[in-house]
């Protein structure tokens, strides 16, 4: 099986607000994903390096610690990922202090990757949204909370799509 393997960071602030990019899918027509930034991890590369390498591109945030693993998401669906057959998303956390996002990558490049936009979001607005986009994964809100409640997991908590 092919896996797209991809690391992503959930960002959290002082005031437990996550930052998550606006993903414009092109297909189907119209789909509209808010996920944690981050991206693939590429040959040779180690999860952290690449999940540096993302933050700075995308967001415009330096790390230079190491971060805890907190999730585990491996969704199997053809078509998850161009040209794949799912993939394996590995989640670290990242608490920081609020930031306007900035990264290296122009709009163009940001457009190139789905990326139209960045927001902080508040659990309670994940949790109560009942618009048509959606969040990765899809109950964003459950994982979020617990990770809010309790810190830090003794092993990463498995995700599902």
């Amino acid at each position: 099986m092919n896996l797209r393997h991809a690391v992503r960071a959930i960002v959290l602030d002082g005031d437990d607000r996550i930052l998550l990019c606006r993903f414009a899918i092109p297909e189907p027509a119209g789909t509209i994903v808010w996920a944690a930034p981050g991206g693939g991890v590429e040959r040779g590369e180690t999860p952290l390096a690449a999940l540096r390498r993302e933050l700075h591109e995308e967001v415009g945030l330096a790390v230079d610690t190491d971060l805890p693993h907190v999730w585990h998401q491996q969704v199997v669906a053809p078509g998850h990922a161009a040209g794949y057959d799912g993939v394996v998303n590995d989640y670290f956390l990242v608490r920081t202090a609020s930031f306007d996002p900035c990264g290296a990558m122009s709009d163009d490049e940001l457009a190139a990757e789905n990326i139209d936009g960045f927001r902080w979001w508040r659990l309670r607005d994940i949790a109560d949204y009942r618009g048509s986009e959606l969040f990765s994964p899809r109950d964003l809100a459950t994982p979020l909370a617990a990770l809010i409640a309790s810190g830090v997991p003794a092993r990463p908590v498995p995700l599902g799509l």
